[in-house]
């Protein structure tokens, strides 16, 4: 059985596990937003970045990859999954149902923001978004680099996500 993995951030450009197959899928009731703040990855605890978290929403949708992991390494990916991304508890792991574009419904790994965790703020305004992205930098570099590379790769992929777009506009202008 295909483990499925639901890329929606960072996972559409660095996946970091053995892919074979990529389908641009759908996950209801989900939307995609800067609502976790990263003090590992793309800040410090003293200045902490966003990272794109799934946020429960019923009624919304967000659509990303179906990412299908290559056979026999579905232990090795999970592994690397969670030591990516559970680093802080803030993300919990979740077994979604996908609706891929090829007709085909899969349950997929997905990882969701706990919306009781101190490093959850998804109420925070765009603008104070863009703010905090602009001067934000972690282990894994620069929090602008990650904002710019996963709206071009949802550019890519034909996903259009307005926020996104606004953030990315408006933190190049900030950056200068």
């Amino acid at each position: 059985m295909t483990m499925w993995v639901f890329g929606y951030g960072s996972l559409l450009w660095n996946p970091g596990f053995p892919v074979a197959d990529r389908v641009l899928a759908r996950l209801p009731d989900y939307h995609r937003s800067f609502c976790m703040r990263s003090v590992h990855h793309r800040g410090t605890p003293e200045k902490p970045g966003l990272v794109l978290a799934l946020d429960e929403w019923p009624g919304a949708a967000c659509t990303g990859l179906g990412l299908a992991v290559a056979p026999g390494a579905e232990d090795e990916t999970l592994d690397y999954l969670r030591e990516r991304e559970l680093v802080s508890s803030a993300y919990v792991e979740k077994r979604l149902w996908l609706d891929l574009t090829d007709g085909r419904r899969v349950e997929a790994v997905a990882y969701v923001v706990d919306a009781a965790h101190e490093q959850y703020c998804g109420d925070m305004p765009l603008e104070e978004q863009a703010q905090t992205i602009a001067c934000a930098l972690g282990g894994r570099g620069p929090n602008p680099e990650y904002l710019h590379n996963t709206v071009a790769h949802l550019r890519q992929l034909g996903i259009e996500d307005g926020d996104l777009e606004w953030l990315d506009e408006r933190v190049r202008v900030i950056c200068g």
